[in-house]
């Protein structure tokens, strides 16, 4: 209490330096938000997602496009040992294949030592694993770390046209550049480079002579594929198994094996055989291993994640080297990934914000019934930006998400602390104070539960803002910068509200006996009127 006491009284002080002193107070508080709007180039960058060490991360395997079972198996164990070999590992778990049925990818999860147990960050373990698998040929690594975006990567360039080979030709030159980006890893494009395919060109005069149809050559050529059940078969075990016949592996990939391949068609003497090859030409051939549309356009996918590096720092050195190339007509970029998410959020965020400054602004007016005192307990809005962004450069955090949400629920915060003061001082006028003394005797009523809320909001703040634990540090940008703009606006607060209110004040007073008078000027003269 004593010390309340003496922080009271030596406010009352401060409150009649900021009173006569207004200009000088004024001066302050725009060099708070003109230093807030400054030093965001210092801010470490922003993003969609802030940095955490969730303890797991998803290494994605794609073998070449074709590729058996086996052989991604093989390229999955070796990325699997070497992720392994990290004395942070204490366990990977290896999926094969995909929902779609695609046997030439794989994805390892990895589960870390607790964040307590452990000398490196999983970022750290990700660049590691991410740096060694690089180096194994005949397959491509993905590493993410980030459980908020899965195993989809926080960048997606969207190239759109009509033909496919051409936006092969552009996307590739687009992923080079992107390569060169700094922070901008496992490069790859959505299409997943060329499959081998067996190309059959029929001879359809040929096939008309002979009364031979496409659908038939299709039906004839299935069983040699696909297969053909042809009963069971009972083991010397006594086991009953299934039998399917249909050509060995090597004789399905070789084109001169299928060109000898008998085609039944009716001839003249009754039904007979042909060889493939007498009516079409095999070919090996190559197409787009997957086919992608958006809005009815063609697509393909430029996509990479970012290490190391802010996302909106990677996506500015991209735009400045794809803003050089020169797309045809009818071939256009759009943005997706976090990018897209990102642009998404924040403009709602900032919608959001107005809404709320807005509905703060008529509460007040209600309240106070006025609606110039209100305007000075809004200046307490701005004067939390400071403290928002000094706190981001202190601890090296992004613009992010969650930041952003800190700063919304500071504008619903600070805002308490120049209604204690303006309500006060209004009150006390109501007694017959003069402002200059109403407005010192609010700052001396009212320090003590100024104080009180924000010691007990930045302690309550204070375990989110350090984010120990798994995963806790996603929450960690919120709480550092809400500890950052609630400081940074109690002590402006305490000196430009009261300066503030004191300047809106004399301005109503003057504008309002402005009006009176110019009201009693338009009045006409009395006239005495004598009765008869």
């Amino acid at each position: 209490n004593l010390w309340f006491d003496r922080q009271a009284e030596g406010y009352k002080r401060l409150i009649g330096w900021a009173l006569d002193h207004r200009a000088a107070t004024m001066a302050i508080a725009a060099a708070s938000f003109f230093g807030a709007i400054a030093l965001q180039v210092f801010v470490g960058g922003g993003s969609f997602v802030p940095v955490s060490d969730s303890g797991e991360m998803t290494i994605v395997v794609q073998a070449p496009p074709g590729s058996s079972l086996e052989y991604t198996r093989l390229k999955a164990e070796e990325a699997a040992r070497i992720a392994r070999a990290n004395p942070e590992v204490r366990y990977t778990y290896t999926a094969l294949g995909t929902t779609s049925g695609a046997v030439d990818q794989a994805s390892i999860y990895v589960r870390l030592t607790p964040k307590a147990d452990r000398a490196r960050t999983l970022a750290e373990v990700g660049s590691d694993v991410r740096e060694h698998t690089r180096h194994i040929g005949g397959a491509t690594y993905a590493v993410f770390t980030s459980y908020m975006s899965g195993t989809f990567k926080q960048i997606q360039l969207e190239l759109r046209g009509t033909d496919a080979i051409e936006m092969n030709h552009i996307a590739e030159r687009m992923a080079a550049d992107v390569r060169s980006v700094p922070g901008a890893v496992d490069v790859a494009l959505s299409s997943r480079g060329q499959k081998p395919e067996i190309e059959i060109e029929l001879n359809r005069g040929l096939a008309g002579t002979l009364g031979i149809t496409a659908a038939q050559i299709a039906q004839s050529m299935r069983p040699a594929f696909a297969g053909i059940d042809a009963g069971d078969w009972v083991d010397p075990t006594g086991a009953t198994r299934n039998v399917n016949v249909r050509l060995r592996p090597d004789a399905r990939r070789n084109p001169a094996d299928l060109a000898a391949l008998p085609i039944t068609v009716a001839g003249p003497t009754g039904m007979t055989t042909l060889p493939l090859g007498q009516i079409a030409t095999i070919t090996e051939g190559r197409s787009p291993s997957q086919i992608d549309h958006l809005d009815r356009d063609r697509l393909v996918i430029i996509e990479a994640n970012v290490a190391g590096v802010p996302l909106n720092d990677v996506l500015k050195g991209i735009d400045a080297r794809l803003s050089k190339i020169d797309l045809p007509a009818g071939y256009r970029l759009t943005s997706g990934g976090d990018a897209k998410s990102q642009k998404e959020v924040f403009g709602h965020i900032f919608t959001a914000l107005a809404v709320a400054v807005l509905l703060m602004y008529f509460i007040l007016v209600l309240q106070f019934g006025s609606f110039i005192d209100p305007i000075a307990i809004m200046l307490s809005l701005p004067l939390s930006l400071i403290g928002v962004v000094l706190m981001l450069i202190i601890t090296g955090d992004t613009m992010n998400i969650m930041s952003m949400i800190g700063v919304m629920l500071l504008m619903g915060i600070v805002a308490k602390n120049a209604i204690l003061l303006i309500d006060f001082a209004k009150w006390g006028r109501e007694q017959g104070m003069s402002r200059r003394d109403a407005l010192i005797e609010a700052g001396r009523i009212r320090l003590r539960p100024i104080l009180m809320t924000t010691f007990a909001l930045i302690a309550g703040m204070i375990p989110v803002a350090i984010g120990a634990g798994e995963g806790a540090d996603f929450r960690a940008p919120l709480g550092r910068a809400v500890i950052g703009g609630t400081i940074t606006s109690t002590l402006l607060t305490l000196l430009v509200i009261p300066t503030a209110y004191e300047i809106l004040d004399e301005m109503k007073e003057k504008v309002v006996g402005w009006v009176r008078s110019s009201r009693g000027a338009s009045l006409p003269a009395a006239t005495e009127v004598t009765p008869a």
